[in-house]
């Protein structure tokens, strides 16, 4: 068994600009664990983004925003990460995957940054690659020299709505991945794509609470 999460961070790029665009799916995600949990994201000029706190099931767990953009991630990840001194085990990086379709979602351990910018960043400033990754899948435009426009645009609503989708199962196995429990996570959340998923509904990220029926710390 993994070692406890005690911080997760959402990537992505401030602003109102890029609040909908593939970039910020890992805003998205803890945009909407803040809100099950009825905390708001204060900001730090120690730490360069925004954080608050949650408790579940006896465990706290601090959730974070870098308020740098995208590929200065690691300098806002290092102040938090040395401040604290978090074991990189101890730590999960929420990110848009363009390597997986909407709606695919998946846990790893460790491993390279994929040509990610934000994890590059991370990496280089924090001098590791063994924290926790949650990808959520944003899928890849038809040509590779498009992919910066690709992922700084906003998803078709059909899309949206399945990466959505992939966010509310992952809600649904929070406790686990709170506790350090990856592999039963990954169990659960390794499945392919159905191509009968359809739009999979509005599921409201960031307005809709989680599903895991767990108490708000006040």
């Amino acid at each position: 068994m993994s070692l406890p999460i005690r911080l997760i961070i959402g990537l992505g790029n401030p602003g109102t600009r890029y609040a909908v665009t593939r970039h910020n799916a890992g805003f998205w995600f803890v945009d909407g664990i803040a809100a099950h949990f009825r905390q708001t994201f204060r900001g730090t000029a120690r730490f360069f983004g925004d954080e608050c706190g949650i408790e579940i099931e006896g465990r706290s767990c601090r959730l974070f925003k870098p308020a740098t953009f995208m590929n200065e991630s690691g300098l806002s990840v290092a102040a938090l990460f040395h401040y604290y001194r978090y074991a990189p085990e101890e730590v999960l990086i929420v990110h848009d995957e363009i390597d997986f379709p909407p709606g695919a979602v998946r846990i790893k351990q460790g491993g390279g940054h994929g040509g990610h910018n934000g994890l590059r960043s991370i990496m280089t400033h924090i001098n590791t690659s063994d924290f926790n990754r949650l990808r959520i899948g944003v899928g890849r435009p038809a040509h590779r020299d498009d992919v910066v426009d690709y992922v700084l645009w906003k998803a078709p609503l059909e899309e949206q709505a399945l990466i959505e989708e992939a966010i509310l199962r992952v809600y649904a196995v929070f406790p686990s991945l709170i506790e350090g429990k990856l592999a039963r996570a990954m169990n659960v959340l390794h499945v392919e794509v159905s191509e009968k998923q359809g739009s999979g509904g509005n599921c409201g990220v960031c307005k809709d609470p989680p599903p895991f029926g767990l108490g708000a710390k006040r």
